[in-house]
């Protein structure tokens, strides 16, 4: 039976991708760790699968997901927020679609999708004979009821956006002017229509304006939206359609999953999984003492000192995911729904923005500090994404001269002979730079741009005096701290390569609060009828590049490359993207012990 891989994170979810886990040096001039022995690879040498093997009758596998902060527990799709809880959620948690290798939805999985874009609707027509973990069938209710959770006033989830109010009727649902949604219908147990005000390309792939989950309305029903967050069937007791069920959740720390009996396909070969938050110090150790099956999130930085790990095979391939430097332009207006840019904020100029990017050297830093695993991004659309990244365009790369030039046609000179630059006004600029902590080479990088920055005279500290927490970097990314000035950051783009969901003017994630007539314009053709048409989206995808290199509110710094440790005894698991097999329903274990 076909199933679905686990959902990617889409486009408009934060996934900060492990970053707490990155850092390293730049240029080998600059001070700082790094790595001891630096080697490049090459990363299509490594397999995308585990050997094909006879898994034996039950056992247990054990996996590590390396963090050095404690996991937020939100284990529904609604609610959660960063990619730890999206890696907890693999085994227990799947979405209704299944997509190809150009992450396009298809038919097949638990749903199939028909969009029809003369009507401006979307069908979602469910397989039958789906159950939910505690066997209660699968519904159209719910997956309406997942829209009526986000859409009500009392939501405390960041699900909310544009995508959402596309939808005919939901604005007046979630302003309480009416009971249901107009534009979803119930056209019978297993098929929902859903009419918007206007469809676009990306709703053909996961994540791309059709939402792509279901949520269990028999259990969350009674429970009112605004404690839903907080609530035993989110936190500790959750109800799901995938191939295994959580039974036993320590907040922060592990969760235990057994077989999902009423999961709709074939039946899990393992009695039991589980997972375990393991700090990235002591990672390598663990694996080399054979204490874990396979290990997410793992650190490429230190990838020299796990590379030939005993007993184990390393899976490697593209991440749906970069690294940048953001500049703080503005604040979110929660009531309204809507970034507000400020042109008058600290970062606005466009040229101190552009030099701060050509004050950074980050091929070096991708080959240094992560053994070219990872690779200076240029644009904003990272090339897994083949066609739409535009390839014409070169980036941020280090140039010092055109970087001084920058600043000193801006304005920004220095004025009393110190070496560092005041503001246009001759008056002291010092500029508050935000990264987390975490792993080892997090601070030698974040020195490492400090550094370079200074080296153009501009005088840049640490937010809060020094590197900080995983989830308190974004709590005070999200809630717009005023210390913060410049900030370096990672997204999961998940699978549809529409930036409207980060940059959008009424997207939460778009942490800078950089919105203008010309981006607005540009992310809506990205997202408009006539992109339907593929040289027209390419068009569209290359323009709107151009406009984000050129306005620098986000540099990208870094495209990534993700791997994947897996003792020698996993069998029947593969990391593909355009699988159509969930990986946590096939895989298992040839023996009881690690080899």
């Amino acid at each position: 039976m076909k199933k679905k891989i686990f959902g990617f994170v889409a486009l408009t979810v934060v996934a900060a991708t492990g970053f707490a886990a990155c850092g390293g040096g730049g240029n080998t001039d600059s001070t700082g760790g790094g790595n001891s022995a630096t080697e490049t690879e090459d990363l299509s040498k490594f397999p995308l699968e585990m050997p094909a093997g006879e898994a034996k009758e039950g056992g247990t596998l054990d996996v590590a997901v390396v963090t050095d902060t404690q996991f937020q527990g939100l284990f529904m799709w609604e609610y959660y927020q960063d990619n730890y809880d999206a890696q907890y959620m693999e085994p227990s948690h799947e979405g209704l679609f299944l997509v190809d290798k150009d992450f396009k939805i298809v038919d097949g999985g638990i749903a199939n999708l028909e969009i029809d874009p003369d009507a401006n609707t979307a069908t979602i027509k469910l397989r039958d004979n789906v159950k939910w973990s505690d066997g209660e069938p699968l519904t159209a209710d719910d997956v309406i009821f997942s829209y009526e959770i986000i859409g009500d006033k009392d939501y405390t989830g960041i699900r909310y956006d544009n995508t959402f109010t596309n939808i005919v009727g939901m604005e007046d649902f979630h302003d309480q002017k009416a009971d249901t949604i107009s534009g979803i219908t119930k056209e019978d147990d297993h098929t929902v229509k859903i009419q918007y005000k206007e469809v676009n390309p990306g709703m053909q792939q996961a994540g791309g304006g059709v939402w792509s989950y279901a949520a269990p309305k028999h259990v969350l029903k009674d429970i009112p939206v605004k404690d839903m967050e907080s609530s035993d069937p989110v936190r500790k007791s959750p109800v799901t359609l995938g191939p295994y069920k959580m039974t036993n959740i320590k907040p922060g720390e592990s969760v235990e999953y057994t077989p999902n009996e009423f999961y709709y396909g074939d039946k899990p070969k393992l009695d039991k999984v589980v997972f375990k938050s393991v700090p990235s110090a002591s990672i390598v150790e663990a694996l080399n003492s054979k204490q874990y099956d396979m290990a997410k999130v793992m650190p490429t930085d230190t990838y020299p000192s796990y590379k030939d790990l005993a007993g184990y095979t390393i899976l490697g391939r593209e991440e749906q995911a970069y690294t940048y430097i953001g500049f703080k332009l503005g604040k979110w207006n929660a009531d309204e729904g809507k970034v507000e840019y400020n042109p008058n904020s600290k970062m606005a100029d466009k040229s101190l923005r552009q030099a701060m990017g050509y004050a950074l050297n980050n091929d070096s830093v991708g080959e240094k500090f992560y053994n070219g695993l990872r690779t200076g991004g240029t644009t904003l659309i990272p090339p897994v994404f083949g066609t739409l990244h535009d390839k014409e365009i070169k980036g941020y790369t280090e140039d010092l001269d055109k970087a001084n030039k920058l600043l000193d046609d801006a304005g920004y000179k220095d004025t009393n002979g110190d070496g560092i630059r005041e503001d246009k006004d001759g008056k002291e600029l010092v500029i508050k730079f935000a990264s987390m902590s975490g792993g080892e080479t997090a601070q030698p990088l974040a020195d490492y741009y400090v550094q370079q920055w200074e080296k153009v005279g501009l005088k840049v500290e640490y937010a809060t005096g020094r590197l900080i927490d995983f989830q308190a970097f974004y709590d005070k990314l999200k809630n717009d701290d005023p210390e913060i000035d410049v900030f370096q950051g990672a997204w999961g783009t998940g699978s549809d390569p529409s930036p409207t969901g980060l940059y959008g003017p009424n997207s939460a994630f778009n942490y800078t609060r950089f919105e203008s007539e010309e981006n607005t314009k540009l992310l809506a053709a990205i997202d408009s009828k006539d992109s339907f048409d593929d040289a027209k989206r390419k068009e569209a995808f290359d323009a709107w590049q151009e406009y984000a290199f050129e306005e620098a509110y986000v540099i990208p710094t870094l495209y990534r490359n993700e791997l994947l440790p897996m003792n020698n005894r996993v069998t029947g698991f593969t990391w593909a993207y355009d699988t159509t097999v969930n990986p946590w329903a096939t895989i298992g274990v040839t023996s009881d012990d690690r080899q």
